[in-house]
């Protein structure tokens, strides 16, 4: 150790100078750094020191150089020869300590508030409902050439169609009865029964709405369909004439009741089919005498 040496092993001078201060000083090259406070008592302990520390200090430099271990950054110091230095040297890492935080504190990505969305409530009244400016969707006659057939009259064809209708039905019953068969009153030979019944009903009106325009009851009260416009009804029109007088029938004769409170007089049928009943001559257009070539209608031109 160089404190327990009293003659240097390189020149072989005394180490030691009689009333010389023992106290160690800094050697080396000063780090950046420092204040300028500290250079300037390290640049006067180094003018102060003797020839033999400046000597080590120039060595220990060269050696640095040449293991390429001096950088232009680096901050280590010298030998600490001196107190005052190792405390400026302390000071000076702690100021560079406190540098780097505040560096990585002002590099932290900022946690921007997180903003609360107003949300809002929106009252949505509904208006009053105004049907004032609605359209009047329900079909009326257009014509006063072909007026509805009145109550009485229809009635009439009604009787008629249902008495024809149910002496059909008699002679079905009794020939099936020639053949062997036997008429029970159970409870399940009344629905077969009443099952028989409705399909005569159904076909005895599509037969003769659909070919022939009106049934027996109405032919003979001179009664026939017609268009609310009062020409002749095409066969698609007859069709759902024929649905409705299934409809009504399936539903105890409504759709025939519903004449009495309709403003027009009209029957499910007629609002489905969108024709009716009268008693007068449809009229005749000259579009309809000139049929489409390779067209078929059942209805009567």
């Amino acid at each position: 150790m160089l404190e327990d040496a009293d003659n240097c092993s390189f020149c072989d001078a005394p180490l030691v100078e009689a009333g010389e201060n023992l106290e160690p000083v800094a050697v080396g090259a000063a780090s950046p750094a420092l204040g300028a406070s500290s250079q300037a008592s390290f640049a006067g302990a180094q003018s102060a020191e003797p020839e033999w520390r400046r000597e080590v200090s120039r060595r220990l430099e060269d050696y640095r150089a040449r293991r390429r271990h001096l950088r232009p950054d680096d901050s280590q110091s010298g030998l600490p020869f001196s107190r005052q230095s190792k405390i400026d040297e302390e000071e000076a890492a702690r100021e560079r300590q406190r540098e780097a935080e505040r560096q990585r504190q002002a590099e932290r990505p900022r946690t921007r508030p997180i903003q609360r969305q107003t949300e809002r409530v929106e009252i949505c009244i509904q208006p009053e409902l105004d049907f004032s400016n609605a359209p009047h969707d329900r079909a009326h006659p257009q014509t006063a050439l072909v007026p509805v057939a009145n109550l009485t009259e229809r009635r009439k064809a009604g009787l008629l169609d249902a008495l024809f209708l149910g002496l059909t039905y008699v002679g079905f019953l009794g020939l099936f009865h020639s053949l062997g068969g036997q008429l029970l009153a159970e409870k399940a030979d009344a629905i077969v029964h009443f099952a028989a019944f409705f399909l005569f009903y159904a076909l005895y009106f599509f037969l003769f709405t659909t070919c022939a325009e009106a049934t027996p009851g109405m032919q003979l009260l001179c009664l026939t369909t017609v268009r609310l416009d009062g020409t002749v009804p095409d066969t698609r029109q007859l069709l759902w004439r024929s649905f409705g007088y299934v409809l009504a029938g399936a539903t105890l004769m409504l759709g025939f009741l519903w004449a009495l409170w309709d403003e027009d007089r009209f029957t499910w049928q007629d609002r489905i089919s969108q024709t009716y009943i009268t008693a007068a001559m449809p009229l005749i257009e000259q579009d309809a005498l000139e049929l489409p070539v390779g067209r078929h209608s059942f209805a009567r031109k």
